[in-house]
């Protein structure tokens, strides 16, 4: 079974397309059994990428706990790369089918896998929504972004325990299908720092639609700018969201590298 391995910022994931992606039948146990980082490749998600009748490619994205997710940014980042750097288009502006809808994306910089990513509209947003975990009250702000996420604002997200509560907060049944969960610390009107536990994966070292979901609830809350930088445990997201409707992310997304598992 060829595989490419892709990341972007950290955020990693395992590939396979054409007839291999096709002839997947049980997408949740190979994903658990690639993305194992002790026994398989290693990796947060699989992604297979399929024919489409309405865009250019179609993205499945399975988490490493071989569940299915609806939307990923970071991934969504790699996927033009991988479509350019096979052949397989030449299209530097290349639209992907996903569970949450169309994807458009441009790619800016081949060389650099620089890549911008129209992300949509932010949308079922709530605030303040509040949570309860044992004696704790969390106050923060629902935002989906084809996913549900879960933001909260906190004063040192460096020392913030996001291993311990993420997933109590992943799991709580205030959200019906789980949630991810960004913990943001304001910088400065431009600049925020965020960490993440993504549902279905646990603590990664970045997160697109959560950096887009941040930026959402930043500007909601009126904590910063319509455009920031948002500074991940594995590099920087530029996200914009002018006149409050579509929103757009721009990062880099690199080839790991290639080979064959049984």
């Amino acid at each position: 079974m060829h595989f490419t391995k892709y990341n972007g910022l950290g955020n990693d994931f395992i590939f396979l397309d054409g007839k291999t992606a096709q002839a997947v039948t049980d997408v949740s146990a190979l994903a658990r059994r690639l993305c194992n980082r002790r026994t398989g490749i290693g990796a947060d998600g699989l992604i297979l990428l399929l024919p489409s009748q309405t865009a250019d490619v179609r993205m499945r994205i399975i988490n490493s706990d071989g569940s299915e997710a609806e939307m990923c940014g970071n991934a969504s980042r790699c996927v033009p790369l991988h479509l350019l750097s096979t052949g397989q288009t030449q299209k530097t502006n290349i639209t992907l089918e996903t569970l949450a809808g169309p994807i458009q994306t441009e790619v800016l910089d081949q060389t650099r896998g620089l890549v911008r990513v129209n992300m949509g509209t932010p949308r079922d947003t709530m605030l303040p929504f509040t949570v309860q975990t044992g004696t704790h009250t969390w106050t923060g702000t629902t935002v989906s972004m084809g996913n549900p996420h879960f933001v909260i604002f906190v004063e040192d997200v460096e020392k913030f325990p996001v291993a311990q509560i993420g997933p109590q907060l992943e799991n709580h049944a205030a959200f019906p299908h789980k949630t991810n969960v960004e913990f943001v610390q304001i910088l400065d009107k431009h600049t925020v720092r965020m960490r993440v536990w993504e549902r279905g994966a646990g603590i990664t070292q970045a997160c697109g639609t959560g950096a887009c979901a941040t930026a959402a609830a930043c500007v909601l809350n009126g904590l910063t700018d319509t455009q920031i930088t948002v500074k991940l445990d594995g590099g920087d997201l530029q996200i914009s969201w002018p006149e409050q409707k579509e929103i757009w992310m721009t990062g880099p997304a690199q080839r790991v590298f290639e080979g064959e598992v049984l």
